[in-house]
């Protein structure tokens, strides 16, 4: 019999993993002294351990774990997890070499100029404009909650407009807000300016509103929006070395949008004021 560091040590896990096996019932000690409560294994349960490891180092849950070791998953459903998680590696790669470009990108740029890139912020005041847009909600105001959310709206927004015989007549211009049931949730608002009188079009369901004018502190992103954090934290430095607070959230004007997103080049303007 194996103490819970000696067991631990040969199984190359912590004690403390151990005892969370212990608890969920993956991995019950072969008896516990009823005097001292010190968890006794087997040399035999080596191999659940390994098995145990093995699967985690796939991916898969523990609770997933549990039910192969237990063999209430069959040979098929076993395939089918194995084909499921070897599509999610796979597109966790494919992302993580888009990455690794940009990166690389990034570098290139960065030695061919021999500094680092400065985008400029400008302070100035931003007009009314009147928009025709669609609302959707997102999560969060994260990029990776946004996008899913925006790119449908835009997708739809066009045709809708160009049924009811409306044609943009500026750039395209998103907005967000709060959500009223909170919990961090964002209204997003997809819209193109237009000249046109507020209200709804047709009985579609885009409207034409009025932005009114305001102050703002504007910089260019050059790239996918899905990379505009970098951009957002140049412009938050600047807010915070010059004397500025931010009043609400980024309204984003898409300047340049070809089909290749990473050529896209997009105003962000930040309602200020002096702080």
């Amino acid at each position: 019999m194996f103490t819970i560091g000696d067991f631990a040590r040969y199984g190359r896990v912590s004690p403390r993993m151990l005892r969370h096996y212990d608890a969920i019932g993956l991995l019950t000690p072969d008896r516990t002294d009823p005097a001292t409560g010190y968890r006794l294994y087997g040399a035999a349960q080596l191999a659940r351990l390994n098995r145990i490891i093995a699967l985690k180092d796939l991916g898969f849950t523990l609770q997933q774990v549990g039910a192969v070791l237990d063999e209430r998953v069959g040979p098929e459903e076993l395939r089918g997890m194995l084909r499921l998680r070897r599509a999610e590696l796979a597109e966790a790669v494919a992302a993580a070499s888009a990455r690794l470009t940009r990166v690389e990108a990034r570098l290139r740029s960065i030695e061919s100029e021999g500094h680092m890139p400065a985008d400029d912020v400008v302070i100035r005041a931003v007009p009314a404009v009147r928009v025709a847009e669609l609302t959707g909600t997102a999560a969060s105001y994260q990029p990776q909650d946004i996008g899913p959310v925006i790119g449908p709206l835009y997708d739809r927004l066009f045709p809708l407009l160009e049924g009811a015989g409306l044609r943009p007549t500026g750039p395209g211009i998103a907005r967000y807000e709060d959500a009223p049931e909170g919990g961090g949730a964002i209204v997003v608002h997809a819209g193109v300016t237009v000249s046109a009188p507020v209200g709804a079009v047709g009985d579609t369901e885009v409207r034409v509103v009025e932005l009114p004018p305001f102050e703002a502190a504007t910089i260019v992103h050059r790239g996918a929006m899905d990379d505009v954090l970098s951009t957002t934290h140049t412009l938050a430095r600047w807010l915070d070395a010059n004397g500025y607070r931010s009043t609400g959230y980024t309204r984003e004007v898409n300047l340049e949008c070809p089909p290749d997103l990473g050529s896209w080049v997009t105003e962000l303007q930040e309602p200020v004021a002096k702080a």
